[in-house]
């Protein structure tokens, strides 16, 4: 059963899917999936061609708009868009410390959260496509790990595509997750010096507070424990377009006098536990190293791992002199197991997938250097997240992509750059530009 409700211009129908969690024995288990249909509301009842979207991640359930913001607005004059939660986030089967133990214990927890990568996502898409379209194929706006989620689609079964349009989601074809972190460290270290430089009051500012989260045991509102190594970890908002000012903000009135001394504000903490948090988007914890594991290689905590390679990380020798704190970015670590109380119970699970050495490719380099699709891609010169010299190489493997680099957005430029960004995309992909 479906139903249909407005919002401001836009009306949204809410569907819901019966889909194989292993694509391999379609007569087995299945999972339910959601999806949010929005059509402009002038255009309701015409016949349109459909646009997925495919959200970042990965682990986090697609948009919640209201209206038609952004490049939604974009898309809805000449599309019916589909926003699906992928599998395991939002109200599609979520899995949590609080549904992932209806699986049993730490190994069948694991073996449940492997078939939750990009593969297994693609093959979701194919088996509701035909009750969407009707068999015919749709255009794919993947951001991030949406994009990743695309090039695996035009991997494995491009016939379902008509575009793929990618933002800030080229992946590399074949870089172990080791690689990838090795080349994020030194990139998120010029995003710091970058932010430095902006609010340079922001340097003693950050030592003052990694300082006292090394004399003193925090613990915010939600239960979290708030160490040194989690304070470094929210420099992951830098990779954004407003993520320079957010930190800025946060940093400003940390501290406020008490009884016992200075201490952390409410305040402050209140905003850091939002930022810090997992609750709301435990799957991209558990999973997140795993979308870069394609052999019979572990990621075994990759970023902790490379994170040693760059000592200047270290915020105890950093305080030891007289040099600024360095932030991280987007990576996980297993000290967040301990940390956050929405994954201190799946920490065994998250061992032993990280241990885990039976993963399968998710490319095919063959098949996407005959491509047929046309597919366009933003690449954001030096995105935090994703790194520009992977995605330009993956960019010349795949037959007939063409891309747009530009240092105009951050990461979240189809956010930030709203309607402009999409408008451009398509018209690429059309050979107007």
């Amino acid at each position: 059963m479906t139903v249909s409700y407005r919002q401001p211009g836009v009306v949204l129908t809410d569907h819901r899917f019966t889909v194989p969690l292993d694509h391999d024995a379609p007569a087995g288990e299945t999972i339910e999936l959601y999806a949010r249909e929005a059509v402009a509301g002038d255009r309701a009842g015409q016949d349109l061609p459909w646009l997925l979207y495919l959200q970042g991640g990965p682990g986090f359930g697609a948009n919640r708009f209201v209206g038609k913001p952004s490049w939604l607005g974009r898309a809805l004059k000449e599309y019916r868009v589909l926003l699906l939660d992928q599998r395991g986030t939002g109200s599609s089967t979520p899995a949590n410390r609080q549904t992932l133990p209806l699986r049993g214990g730490p190994a069948e927890q694991a073996d449940h959260l492997a078939r939750f990568r990009a593969d297994s996502i693609v093959r979701d898409c194919e088996a509701i496509r035909p009750q969407i379209t009707g068999g015919a194929p749709w255009t794919v706006l993947g951001q991030s790990f949406g994009g990743f989620c695309t090039v695996a689609y035009l991997s494995t079964a491009p016939e379902g595509l008509d575009t793929a349009v990618i933002t800030g989601g080229l992946p590399s074809l074949d870089a172990h997750a080791d690689d990838v972190y090795r080349a994020a460290y030194p990139r998120i270290e010029r995003k710091v010096a970058a932010h430095y430089a902006r609010y340079p009051q922001d340097v003693e500012r950050a030592r003052r507070i990694a300082g006292h989260l090394l004399e003193h045991e925090v613990v915010l509102p939600n239960g979290y424990r708030l160490t040194v190594e989690a304070f470094q970890s929210l420099g992951r908002v830098l990779g954004t377009g407003d993520g320079s000012h957010q930190l800025h903000h946060l940093l400003e009135d940390a501290f406020v006098p008490t009884l016992a001394g200075p201490a952390l504000s409410d305040a402050f903490q209140e905003q850091a536990q939002g930022l810090l948090s997992y609750a709301g988007h435990p799957l991209y914890a558990l999973v997140h190293e795993l979308i870069y594991a394609q052999d019979a290689r572990p990621t075994a905590w990759s970023a902790e791992r490379v994170r040693g390679e760059f000592p200047r990380f270290d915020a105890a020798k950093a305080l030891a002199g007289d040099g600024p704190l360095l932030f991280t970015g987007e990576s996980v670590h297993p000290w967040m197991f301990d940390c956050d109380p929405a994954l201190r119970p799946l920490r065994e699970t998250a061992e032993l997938l990280a241990a885990r050495t039976d993963w399968t490719p998710l490319y095919d380099p063959a098949r996407l250097a005959a491509n047929e699709v046309p597919a366009v891609a933003a690449v954001y010169h030096d995105d935090m997240y994703v790194d520009t010299a992977h995605s330009l190489r993956t960019a010349r493997a795949i037959r007939g992509l063409r891309t747009w680099v530009t240092d105009e957005f951050e990461h979240d430029g189809v956010r930030a750059g709203g309607p402009r960004v999409l408008d451009r995309l398509l018209a690429m992909a059309r050979d107007e530009v």
